[in-house]
């Protein structure tokens, strides 16, 4: 017999219900819920395995978000019409969920685990990423998979001075902050968004009224369960643990990582010294014993290691490279590094290096960013690339992963705040190839990113710099410590991964997760503070570099401009069966594009040479013209007539130039006065508002004879 489908209702503020039912769909797995706001409606699903695989040592949770075109009433638009893999968007939903979820387990639980949340009916003006992991936590909630805490996500935004939680699509687009949180009931797990140079306390202010809205979320999940009846989670398979082996490997290797980790070495040489110490403690178990006792004392070495090294920065305040707790590594910076892109530059921080180059292209060069529910294009572009050799590794090249999207995506949406708007005509591509690194090369493309916009002549007002925070505790004492620019063992150590990236006047965009349960908002305010004086230390130095953007793109830069006309003049900017732009194009070398945007024409000019490009620019400034009585022209002579010439003095524009109005000596015919394509200069002196003649005079322009009468139509 069929059960009853389960549901719970709450309010999210406006009079928004948001509803999440179980029991009705996806009956087989081990959680399923629908999450459901106005039309939207979101599917997510969650089955672990009940046993961990034969030898597995990590916790395989795997996350994916996906959207079905036909919950749009839309069909893909790919060669096979259906949906393939995840789209840029899709994965960034899918970290933001997988981010949150993933210290909600347990750290002994290794079964595998799916959890896939679908977009099944799309609402054009609901955002689905802001419901998405309310889905998948429900799903875990009313499940029995072994889960610590349930959570959920909220999106918060500041609209015209005023905060609100999962704003519409429509009111987000007049947002100057824009923040997913998600968190459990005491406790921040994630913060991703950017904002328009906000102050650290607005952050603040943004968490405190996101976590009192997941609040209700979490409570509504709460009751879901108890109505369901889940009183309990599964028993799982742990992993062995031998009491007397960890207490000899402490014995062994304590004091030794203890001397490596406070030598202040490099990062290799560190890593080196780790895995020979590691190799000299298999080798003192002695050569018979078992494989499966080798792989456990390699893993109690690495838990050794995690706390030794942060009981040593909490206990003598010394860090890995011998840094203080807020020092930022040394700095070095280069642009125009690379003679042929249109702008470059190199970064390195330390141990981390970014060398990253922009490119200049038209508006036949914007991407195409497509959701089930949003189609639309893009002129700013950012591609972020992590080769194995900048960790020194040796590793098959493949797609850009789920890393290397979110961390372009954090850069790309921290250094979009400061691009000209849709007037710069422009489609700018930044492209970072991280050549080494060890700590955040997410902000290292930040910086780089701002120095070669620069570079590049992007009239990007301030520059953007970046630093990532980490944070370690010791709930036993108390005791915390609050680090700038991290390494990257300080990142695997640590509990916290916080980053922050701004001007110096405010936030750009903050990407944050956080492993441990009990982050204070005070410490958030600290971790805030000392964030703001590592960024403004780098971006100081930044404006050492290249203090302001470039007056003129790069000589071998493409040259482009946008022009504005009135939608009357499309037209006549086109000509009949497109001649007169082809003739544009054919004598310039341009190439024009002209879009209908309102009320008015949007002209895009992009030309190799600047010669060309000022060209084509003075033709379609003349079309398109209104021809004033006393303006000065440079005219081109069309005909010759016996009674004066016909010249075009604007592009399409044709007047008589009277042969009494040519010189002041009377001519008695045009024979040798003129030619045809000579150029002269040529004074409006009326127009025929009947005929809509213009009438022209190039005598008028030059110095009149001592004596002489006046006569004809000037006089």
């Amino acid at each position: 017999m069929l059960s009853q489908p389960i549901s719970v209702t709450f309010d999210i503020g406006g009079g928004r219900e948001v509803s999440i039912e179980t029991g009705r769909l996806a009956r087989q797995a081990d959680g399923a819920v629908t999450v459901r706001q106005g039309n939207c409606i979101i599917l997510a699903t969650v089955v672990a395995n009940k046993e961990p695989k034969e030898g597995q040592s990590f916790f395989p949770l795997v996350v994916d978000y996906n959207e079905k075109f036909a919950s749009a009433g839309r069909i893909p638009g790919s060669f096979f019409k259906r949906e393939g893999k995840l789209s840029d968007y899709e994965v960034l939903v899918s970290r933001l969920i997988d981010r949150a979820l993933r210290p909600l387990f347990p750290e002994d639980y290794l079964c595998d685990v799916q959890v896939l949340i679908t977009l099944v009916s799309s609402d054009k003006e609901v955002m689905p990423d802001a419901l998405a992991c309310l889905a998948a936590s429900a799903a875990l909630a009313v499940s029995d998979v072994p889960i610590k805490e349930i959570i959920s996500e909220v999106r918060i935004a500041r609209i015209e001075g005023q905060f609100v939680v999962n704003p519409s699509r429509t009111e987000l687009a007049k947002a100057d902050m824009d923040f997913i949180i998600g968190a459990t009931d005491k406790n921040l797990m994630m913060v991703e968004g950017e904002a328009e140079e906000c102050a650290e306390e607005d952050l603040v202010k943004a968490l405190e009224i996101a976590h009192d809205a997941i609040r209700v979320q979490i409570k509504a999940q709460e009751e879901l369960r108890a109505k369901k009846g889940v009183t309990g989670k599964r028993e799982y398979t742990k992993p062995e643990q031998d009491a007397e082996l960890q207490q000899k490997v402490a014995d062994f290797a304590k004091d030794k990582i203890y001397q490596i980790s406070r030598s202040a070495s490099a990062k290799h040489e560190r890593s080196d010294a780790i895995d020979a110490l590691k190799d000299e403690l298999i080798t003192s178990l002695g050569e018979e014993v078992e494989d499966n006792v080798k792989k456990l004392a390699k893993k109690y070495f690495d838990d050794l290691q995690w706390e030794v090294v942060r009981n040593m920065i909490l206990d003598d305040r010394i860090r890995l490279d011998g840094r203080q707790l807020d020092q930022v590594r040394p700095l070095n910076m280069e642009v125009d590094v690379l003679p042929s892109p249109h702008g470059s530059a190199l970064f390195t921080r330390g141990e981390t290096q970014s060398l990253t180059t922009v490119t200049l292209g038209t508006p036949l060069d914007e991407l195409l960013v497509e959701s089930a529910a949003v189609s639309d294009y893009t002129k700013f572009i950012l591609h972020y690339n992590f080769p194995p050799f900048s960790t020194g590794e040796v590793k098959m090249m493949r797609a850009p992963g789920r890393r290397e999207v979110g961390h372009g995506n954090l850069a790309m949406r921290s250094l979009k705040k400061m691009m000209p708007g849709n007037e710069y005509p422009y489609t700018v591509r930044i492209v970072s190839d991280i050549l080494e690194s060890n700590g955040s090369s997410s902000m290292a493309t930040v910086c780089a990113g701002s120095l070669a916009l620069m570079d590049a002549g992007v009239p990007i007002p301030k520059h953007v710099s970046g630093v990532a925070m980490g944070l370690i505790t010791r709930a036993s004492d108390g005791k915390y410590a609050i680090l700038t620019d991290i390494l990257g063992d300080e990142d695997h150590l640590g509990d916290m991964d916080f980053k922050v990236t701004g001007t110096r006047d405010g936030i750009c965009g903050v990407q944050m997760d956080i492993k441990i349960d009990g982050l204070s908002m005070n410490t958030m305010r600290e971790a805030l503070e000392q964030a703001r004086k590592g960024r403004l230390h780098i971006v100081e130095a930044m404006y050492e570099s290249i203090g302001e953007a470039r007056s003129e793109v790069k000589p071998h830069a493409p040259r482009m401009e946008k022009l504005f006309i009135d939608k009357e003049f499309i037209g006549a900017v086109i000509g009949p069966q497109g001649k007169i732009i082809q003739e544009i194009q054919r004598e310039t070398g341009a190439t024009i594009n002209i879009e209908e945007v309102g009320n008015y024409g949007e002209v895009s000019i992009f030309s190799p040479a600047k010669e060309g490009l000022d060209k084509a620019v003075a033709w379609i400034k003349g079309i398109v013209a209104v021809p004033e009585v006393g303006s000065v022209y440079e005219a081109t002579v069309k005909g010759i007539k016996e009674f004066g010439a016909f010249v075009e003095f604007l592009p399409g524009k044709q007047g008589l130039l009277h042969i009494s109005e040519i010189s002041w000596k009377r001519l008695e015919t045009m024979e040798g006065v003129l030619k045809e394509g000579e150029k002269v200069k040529v004074k409006l002196i009326g127009i025929d508002h009947k005929t809509g003649k213009f009438k022209l005079s190039r005598k008028i322009l030059m110095p009149k004879p001592e004596g002489k009468k006046p006569e004809g139509p000037t006089a």
